[in-house]
């Protein structure tokens, strides 16, 4: 927070700045960290910050914020309905001198944000409840609410500390419940103190309240992206100096095996295209003039594809690491244990990718994808995505029917992430990344649907193979530059990137030592 010294209009309008702590690559070496700030900066100070020109009251409590004297957590789901947010049970009842906070049932309580004065720090959620006036619901509101001090909750909150997530970077995920918690009349996130009226369309006015989700679905992909540079860059160097005795007496280095190359080649690509095209969505987020389902959309679609991409290309470099890559020390099995997280975060990716391909398919809104003529992969997506369509048409009871729940729903997720790929390689292509690496990347993408390509691109699973073998033997000469072009080094401390910097490391281990002489018992051999 120090180094990027944000403002509120920073994050309100999410400068170039903003986006710097977004993509800053240290992110991706404290999941716990990035999962405060992106809480804390995205959510937490970017719900505030358009209020603040008419709430100026709300000043001081951003202004300490910013400052990271407080921090503060997003507490919008409940442990009974998930990604149900709309349907939250948690109540705001008015009253003469505020609202009072109350969580009627176990289901209700706010589920996973990090509630516990555990680190000795303040804390103050944005809490989402149902308006309750003269016993009316007039729907969900974010209300403030201070949740603890550095040394304990505050009265009626409290706060159960859930049990380790193994493997990954701790934090204090909880369970908050509310107490017939009173806060004053200003507690109420609005423009307009004075405005309790139901809504004219309460999806609409739910979808204004979390406008930052959108913003988060894409914030969180971000370390992911740098986890993909780090896990190619070790794996890379690694296999550059790490070597086996062949038949003859000099050492070769195990990059040269092709079983080796094509993992590494592929993350390094994946890391490239990614990158490019995360800053192109990126700047999409925030174009005014797009349908904000459109905005939602394209997020997830960057999700989906960033993150499935991570848990393809990580695993595999890290089991040609051998032993060493099962190691915490050298990143990987760390990285790839807490990415398990951001699956869910923002939005279980399963879940969005159904919501959004529905709507696609029932013709709500379109996706811009790029011209078919421009790339096989924009082929695939556009193929996919009117098969679909076609599909549903011959349903029986449409998008209700159980045809459409057993048929079309398990094909959103790869049907997003296509349209994923192509967008990604549309960036990559106008943006003049080197042919090696979009080779490679194509190649990646038609090992995911290998059927289609055959049926209607014409590429034999012979010619796959081929097409794959020539990518990668154009590439492997480059390999080296590309992974210095990745600008992860300076984040990387895993020591077997250099058989120097495994030295130093072993130096630094604790070394066992002592005196005791062992007794050899004699065995006699009995007849």
């Amino acid at each position: 927070m120090n180094t990027y010294n944000l403002t509120a209009s920073d994050v309100q309008f999410c400068s170039p700045k903003y986006w710097a702590l977004m993509t800053d690559p240290i992110m991706s070496l404290d999941t716990a960290m990035f999962t405060i700030l992106a809480a804390h900066v995205g959510l937490t100070i970017g719900t505030l910050s358009r209020h603040l020109h008419k709430r100026p009251d709300l000043r001081p409590l951003v202004n300490r914020l910013l400052r990271f004297d407080t921090v503060g957590i997003y507490l919008l789901t409940e442990r009974g309905h998930g990604l149900d947010a709309f349907n939250i049970e948690t109540t705001a009842t008015k009253t003469a001198g505020g609202f009072i906070i109350d969580t009627p049932r176990e289901e209700a309580c706010k589920f996973m944000p990090a509630s516990t004065p555990a680190f000795g720090i303040p804390k103050v959620a944005l809490v989402m409840a149902r308006l309750m006036v003269d016993g009316e619901d007039r729907g969900p509101r974010f209300f403030i609410v201070p949740v603890c001090n550095e040394q304990e909750m505050y009265q009626g909150v409290g706060s159960i500390r859930l049990g380790p997530r193994p493997g990954t970077s701790p934090l204090d995920f909880s369970i908050t419940s509310f107490n017939q918690v009173h806060v004053p009349h200003t507690a109420l996130v609005s423009s307009n103190l004075s405005d309790y009226s139901i809504p004219a369309s309460p999806l609409e006015a739910w979808w204004d309240e979390v406008w930052r989700i959108p913003l988060g679905t894409i914030a969180v992909t971000a370390p992911w992206i740098s986890s993909i540079k780090a896990a190619a860059f070790i794996a890379g160097r690694y296999s550059m100096h790490r070597s086996v005795l062949g038949k003859g007496t000099d050492p070769i280095p195990i990059l040269s095996f092709r079983t080796q190359q094509w993992p590494i080649a592929q993350a390094t690509a994946v890391a490239h295209v990614m990158s490019n095209w995360y800053t192109v969505a990126a700047k999409q987020s925030l174009d005014k003039s797009l349908d904000h389902r459109v905005k939602h959309g394209l997020a997830v679609i960057v999700k989906t594809t960033a993150c499935r991409h991570f848990q393809r290309c990580v695993p595999e470099v890290a089991e040609r690491c051998g032993a060493q890559g099962t190691f915490e020390h050298n990143y990987m099995a760390r990285i790839d244990n807490d990415g398990k997280g951001v699956i869910i975060a923002e939005g279980d990716i399963m879940t969005l990718c159904i919501r959004l391909f529905s709507e696609l398919l029932l013709r709500r809104y379109e996706i811009p994808l790029p011209d078919a003529k421009e790339s096989l992969l924009a082929q695939h997506a556009i193929s996919i995505l009117e098969e679909n369509i076609e599909l549903l048409s011959q349903l029986r009871g449409g998008h209700r029917s159980s045809s459409f729940n057993s048929l079309i729903l398990p094909q959103a997720e790869s049907a997003i992430e296509a349209m994923g790929h192509a967008l990604a390689y549309s960036a990559a292509l106008k943006s003049g990344l080197p042919k090696p690496l979009l080779d490679i990347y194509e190649c990646a993408v038609i090992r995911r649907d290998p059927a289609w390509y055959s049926e209607q691109a014409g590429l034999t699973r012979i010619r796959q193979r081929m097409r794959e073998d020539d990518a990668v033997s154009s590439m492997i000469p480059h390999l080296d530059a590309y992974l210095d072009a990745l600008h992860i080094e300076n984040y990387v401390s895993a020591p077997i990137v250099s058989d120097e910097a495994w030295k130093e490391y072993h130096a630094s281990m604790p070394v066992y030592t002592g005196n005791a002489i062992a007794s050899i018992d004699q065995v006699q051999a009995m007849l």
